[in-house]
């Protein structure tokens, strides 16, 4: 009779296959979720921004120099000054609250994370004056 040669795998080589597999996805998936939530909060500052200078350009635009009174102004408008998700209140994975202060001399924006330590860590404001800052009260660059 012919011997005939070892076929597959034993079950310890799969079982180390495994292992091996498991301990790289325990250092990878942090480090993941950490780069989404960087790119989330990044996203949310970039928003902002956006929606400072479409209230500057709507005010701009106005017979009587006002701001906006909610944010669906900018989105509603023709042409849009903002996106409709935007417009909305909502965009990638941050929520983002407008008040308009002071009968439309100035007004207020920030962004608060959905779901805190998922979709963002800090939360972000941006007021008439142009500058964007985190919660604690510190200028963002």
């Amino acid at each position: 009779m012919r011997h005939l040669g070892r076929k597959g795998f034993t079950l310890v080589e799969i079982m180390i296959v495994v292992a091996i597999i498991i301990l790289l996805a325990a250092i990878a998936i942090p480090n993941l979720l950490r780069a989404r939530l960087n790119a989330n909060e990044a996203a949310a500052i970039a928003s902002l921004r956006t929606i400072s200078t479409a209230c500057e350009s709507y005010r701009a635009a106005q017979t009587s120099p006002t701001y906006p009174g909610e944010l669906t102004d900018l989105s509603t408008a023709n042409p849009p000054y903002i996106d409709t998700t935007l417009g909305g209140g909502s965009k990638q994975g941050y929520i983002f609250t407008y008040a308009d202060a002071n009968s439309g001399n100035t007004y207020n924006t920030t962004a608060t994370p959905q779901t805190p330590t998922v979709t963002g860590n800090r939360t972000f404001v941006v007021t008439a004056n142009g500058v964007i800052m985190d919660g604690d009260g510190g200028v963002i660059q």
